[in-house]
């Protein structure tokens, strides 16, 4: 049933739009799955995804002082998280041996999502502190956000969504299977 017949169905008056529903996003709308503390035992879920099974936690690969994981909410698909499994929240926080593995995730990352995906670029990044917008402050992550030229459309900008073409967990396999040995 298209979104316009749908809101026929529930007595809204139907404006000849269809509707590209993204129950999803409610969840990071309402701040699900966010910490409500500062602390690793405040619900960080940068905390929690290791202690899951890779699958359930969406974790790509997991390296002895950080690991690489999926974004729940990714501005592109195949969109990576790269963490330190340590709780802290600031770049110069991390020591050597866990600024270097990040540094050679990163790296690994972007080789497996170009094998994976073929992108034309990739954004990678960090955001410290919230000002600066960071989703969770409390846990430092490194962006790898494979983009590709055109990726940026209408819908971001007027539907204030994003068209995602396979489900995270497709996304986390696929990524998986391409990452390199080392």
């Amino acid at each position: 049933m298209s979104g316009a017949e749908q809101g026929v169905q529930d007595g809204a008056d139907p404006d000849g739009f269809q509707r590209l529903w993204t129950p999803h996003r409610m969840a990071y709308i309402k701040g699900e799955d966010k910490p409500v503390g500062p602390a690793p035992d405040d619900g960080c879920p940068f905390c929690r995804a290791p202690g899951l099974p890779d699958a359930d936690g969406l974790v790509v690969h997991r390296g002895e002082h950080a690991y690489t994981v999926m974004n729940r909410y990714p501005y592109n698909s195949g969109h990576l998280l790269v963490c330190p499994y340590r709780h802290v929240s600031g770049y110069t926080d991390l020591d050597a041996a866990e600024t270097a593995e990040v540094a050679r995730l990163t790296q690994a990352g972007i080789a497996a999502l170009t094998a994976a995906y073929g992108p034309q670029g990739f954004n990678v990044g960090m955001n410290l502190g919230t000002a600066a917008g960071a989703g969770i402050a409390a846990h430092l992550h490194q962006h790898i956000v494979p983009r590709w030229g055109g990726d940026t459309n209408y819908m971001p900008v007027i539907g204030q969504t994003k068209v995602l073409p396979e489900m995270l967990e497709q996304s986390r396999a696929r990524i998986a299977e391409h990452w390199p040995a080392r």
